[in-house]
């Protein structure tokens, strides 16, 4: 089973992933207070600002700190699955 990292050592297996979609559109905050209201919701941002919203086959909605280009790098291998990302990344600044 391949693990990436998601921020702060926080892990997901690869082959559970639907989606890594961006937090902002109004339906992604829908489906995330969803999540919370259900339990289902995994807060990974160590109390930053949720980049990335990934969705799971188990119905589970997991917060991340970084953005999606580089958890979606991760999936395809272009990134190692360590932390070989600058940690200014998760910080709460923007692109």
């Amino acid at each position: 089973m391949k693990l990436i990292n998601v921020g702060y050592g926080n892990m997901v297996a690869v082959s559970h992933i639907i989606a890594i979609v961006s937090p902002d559109s109004a339906p992604i905050k829908r489906m995330v207070q969803d999540a919370k209201e259900r339990g289902t919701a995994i807060d990974a941002t160590f109390g930053r600002r949720t980049k990335a919203v990934i969705i799971t086959d188990s119905d589970h909605v997991i917060l991340s700190a970084i953005q999606p280009k580089h958890i979606a790098g991760r999936v395809d291998n272009r990134e190692d699955t360590a932390d070989n990302f600058d940690e200014s990344e998760e910080k709460d600044s923007d692109e």
